[in-house]
């Protein structure tokens, strides 16, 4: 029998149905997120994206499942809204889950349309970013659940160093569920609203006899400050989205293409302050914050992992308009010496940047790495270790500037010129030696220092110790044997990198070839 259906009725048919998905469901998941302080899958991709940029995929997908009355309840999308639109003009892919629809849990249906948003992004060479918030695996579907957080986490490994990747936590990923954010580029999670852990409460009192509530287990805070695995903690959604715009503009699309490029500007800061920015005394600190907006376009920078590790320093920035990786020491927190979180921090930075073409600028004040029992426990010679194979393994172009203090394994692993840095900057007040004066000096003359009685020990250590500096702790050692290629003026900083990084735009080099290319840390 033939289909008498008009093309009236067709169209209508389909009016209906997509209002239904935009109106009417949109309705329902507006007052159930706006209750709790969230904004819907679809007004988060709207804060997102460019207006009326999005392109939606997979509208009227709706889940196969037929156990536990599942087949009375097929909504469309199942519970997660994909598609692409642009930043900027930039086009980037999305995918925003949807709380309201069965939790935001992945089922085969919603897991299919995310892996092909996912591959629509590098097939086209789009960054692509993961909006969660989802109540885990969808347990009505058992293994197919199992089955798609595995294939999400093959797939975000094919595209790592490929595309950039960006999650945002804006409610509840736990379970399985954390392990694709981990392994994408940044994690941004949101106060009050988001949490991200392994195992809830619940499982970790049953098996440890610990009681934490969700946020000390896995709030933004923990996740920020103490575990590292937030990037960025934004007080409101509207924060977050605005701050993953801002990082995208520095980003490329991927890993073929440069970063964007924009109109130079001019250090909001005079240049002559640097002159004066580091203290005469060796135990005072600075801020180093002070020296990177002196140096960068507008004094504007993005930090990443601002609220971890906060005696290394990553941001990104641009000089004549084109995008650096920012790594420094801050003396203002453990005087800028190097632990195992910021050793991994940095790593973790500087292998991001090498992968997306984007050049480094470190910047150097750093007495070594933290002595303690509990680093060396916590495996600081193995994690150390990755912040010299991250530089060592870089071919973009680097560009280093020591501002005092380069001592031991922290002069060698700053971006040093043994580990392949292009140009190595020195000021007039940086120290370049293997440990402090005092200390050398002590351990260069204990013999003498032992036979001297009490009243003109001090006297003795302390000429010895000016010895020692004047000897040295300068800069003049490493440029007469071309670790450091110049020493210039502090003021003169900014225009000298600016000079080195225009050179090095035509840098070429390649390492040996390795099987998979880089290997994991």
């Amino acid at each position: 029998m033939l289909d008498r259906t008009s093309t009236a009725d067709r169209l209508g048919d389909l009016n209906a149905r997509h209002e239904e998905v935009t109106r009417v469901a949109e309705k329902r998941a507006r007052d159930r997120q706006h209750a709790k302080g969230k904004l819907t899958a679809r007004e988060r991709i709207e804060e997102l994206l460019d207006a009326d940029s999005f392109v939606e995929l997979d509208e009227f997908a709706r889940h196969r499942c037929t156990d536990f009355g599942m087949d009375r309840h097929r909504p469309y999308g199942d519970g997660v809204v994909t598609g692409h639109g642009t930043v900027d003009g930039r086009p980037v892919c999305v995918f925003s889950q949807d709380f309201t629809v069965f939790g935001g849990s992945m089922g085969e249906t919603f897991g299919r349309k995310v892996l092909k948003v996912m591959e629509l992004a590098m097939d086209i060479g789009c960054p692509v970013v993961g909006i969660n918030d989802s109540g885990g695996a969808r347990i009505q579907e058992g293994v197919e659940s199992l089955a798609y957080y595995a294939e999400l986490g093959r797939l975000n490994t094919h595209a790592s160093g490929v595309i950039p990747q960006l999650s945002m936590i804006t409610g509840p990923c736990a379970g399985g569920a954390v392990y694709s954010p981990a392994i994408t580029d940044f994690t941004v999670m949101v106060e009050g609203t988001s949490h991200m852990f392994v195992t809830g409460p619940d499982v970790v009192q049953a098996v440890s006899g610990e009681r934490p509530d969700v946020a000390e287990l896995g709030g933004p805070a923990t996740n920020g400050s103490v575990s590292g695995n937030a990037h960025y903690v934004a007080p409101d959604e509207q924060d977050a989205f605005s701050w993953v715009r801002a990082l995208l503009g520095y980003l490329p699309a991927n890993n073929l293409e440069q970063p964007p490029i924009y109109e130079p500007e001019e250090p909001l800061a005079r240049q002559e302050e640097l002159d004066e920015i580091v203290p005469d005394s060796e135990n005072q600190g600075y801020d180093m914050y002070d020296v990177i907006e002196r140096l960068v376009d507008g004094g504007e920078f993005l930090e990443v992992h601002d609220r971890f590790a906060p005696n290394m320093i990553c941001a990104f920035a641009r000089i004549e308009g084109r995008t650096v990786g920012v790594v420094a020491n801050q003396p203002q927190h453990l005087a800028g010496v190097i632990d195992i979180d910021a050793s991994e921090k940095a790593a973790r930075f500087v292998r991001f940047c090498d992968a997306f073409n984007v050049p480094l600028l470190t910047l150097a004040d750093v007495p070594g790495y933290l002595p303690s029992v509990a680093q060396e426990r916590g495996g600081i010679i193995r994690r150390g270790a990755k912040l010299i194979y991250a530089y060592a393994e870089a071919t973009v172009p680097k560009v280093t500037v020591v501002v005092r203090k380069a001592y031991g394994g922290g002069y060698a692993v700053m971006g040093s010129k043994h580990l392949g840095a292009d140009v190595n900057i020195a000021w007039p007040t940086a120290e370049i030696a293997v440990m402090g004066a005092p200390g050398a000096a002590a351990i260069l003359h204990r013999k003498r220092l032992a036979e001297t009685d009490e009243p003109q020990r001090a006297a003795l250590h302390a000429r010895l110790t000016a010895e020692y500096a004047e000897a040295f702790a300068t800069p003049y050692r490493a440029a007469e044997r071309g670790h450091v290629d110049m020493v210039v003026q502090p003021s003169r900083t900014r225009h000298q990198i600016a000079r080195a990084l225009r050179v090095l735009r035509t840098k070429r080099r390649t390492l040996p070839a390795k099987k998979h290319g880089n290997i994991p840390l």
